[in-house]
């Protein structure tokens, strides 16, 4: 596994739009301060020049995002790069991408979430270069970054942290859009997050504990589904590199019903994506609707159960903030026990 070099203080930070933009005029005032607060931690902050732009859901068309994302990653002076939004279009991005070339090339950090699995899972699988599942720049923007931000940073530091289970994690923001309770236009542009509801990690099969280790995989559930089967899936030949370590997969939904969850597990299981696992790690769900009278557990259990390995859910991973940060393609040690868990990566 290439692991990039570690960000130092005084390194450049690249904020490129891969997927959607950033447009809204409170959004652009979360982003000014996000690169307000990575230069008084000491780094230097560039942007491409489609990250204030957006139309049709996409930042620029598909050759210049991957243009302008070629020239971060080609620049001596950047040492990570952080996605500026997540969106549903970054596929149309991966196919202007010389993924062969990339390997011949310096390894720089990329981080992002969401529709940004597309990159951070792709870069691990195909080019064997860690990468870090963590937020979009515009977290950072808030008034004072949290311990989830800075852990992040810290990662790309070099430091091999635990990152500890938080107490609350905040109210479902989407849900209150959809609904017409709030406006995302209103949103104050340095509010942290409104952590409202009980953090409780969750053992499928209600061990007392349970202790996972191995090369950590995964990203954005809905995203990996659409890799499989295409010529970018290149798991079978990542998970055979790897089998010594066994594979931790690491997954949360975004938007789903639980027959379809159910569906893309069976997928990813007769596509052979389990082979080698030692376990699953699944995340918060932001939109998970519960067809059938099914929840997310019987979900699982009817979905897994024949796996006869160790899941945890509703862990600090996903949508839902504050969250865990995991690099794909490290070494990854998970535990969880009443509730709370733990999260190590180490750079193996």
């Amino acid at each position: 596994m290439r692991y990039p070099d570690d960000l130092k203080t005084g390194d450049t930070i690249g904020i490129t739009a891969p997927s959607a933009g950033i447009i809204k005029e409170n959004k652009i005032l979360r982003l000014e301060n996000a690169k307000k607060n990575l230069k008084n931690l000491g780094y230097k902050c560039i942007e491409t020049d489609n990250v204030r732009k957006d139309e049709f859901g996409r930042s620029s068309d598909a050759k210049t995002r991957a243009k302008e994302f070629m020239e971060l990653w080609n620049n001596k002076d950047v040492k990570a790069i952080i996605s500026a939004e997540g969106g549903d279009f970054m596929c149309e991005m991966i196919d202007n991408l010389d993924f062969e070339e990339i390997k011949k090339l310096k390894s720089t950090w990329f981080q992002g979430y969401s529709d940004n699995t597309y990159l951070s899972f792709l870069l691990t699988t195909i080019c064997d270069i860690a990468t870090i599942y963590g937020s979009n720049i515009k977290s950072y923007g808030m008034q004072k970054p949290g311990r989830d931000l800075l852990d992040s940073i810290k990662l790309m530091n070099g430091e091999e942290i635990e990152q500890k289970s938080f107490e609350k994690y905040e109210e479902n923001w989407l849900e209150k859009i959809i609904k017409g309770e709030v406006s995302d236009d209103e949103e104050d542009p340095y509010a942290g997050y409104n952590l409202v509801n009980k953090v409780e990690w969750k053992n499928l099969k209600g061990e007392e504990n349970i202790t996972i280790k191995g090369r950590a995989l995964g990203g954005c559930f809905d995203i990996i589904t659409n890799i499989i089967g295409t010529k970018y899936d290149k798991i079978s030949e990542f998970i055979e590199k790897y089998k010594d370590d066994g594979i931790v997969w690491f997954l949360e939904v975004f938007e789903m019903s639980t027959p379809q969850l159910f569906c893309n597990l069976w997928k990813m299981k007769n596509a052979g994506y389990f082979k080698y696992c030692n376990g699953i790690v699944f995340g918060r769900s932001i939109l998970l609707r519960e067809d059938y009278g099914i929840d997310m557990k019987k979900t699982l259990l009817d979905s897994l159960s024949s796996l006869d390995i160790p899941v945890i859910y509703d862990a600090d991973i996903g949508h839902l903030d504050p969250t865990v940060n995991i690099i794909n393609g490290s070494i990854i040690e998970i535990k969880s026990e009443n509730g709370k868990g733990s999260v190590k990566n180490y750079f193996k």
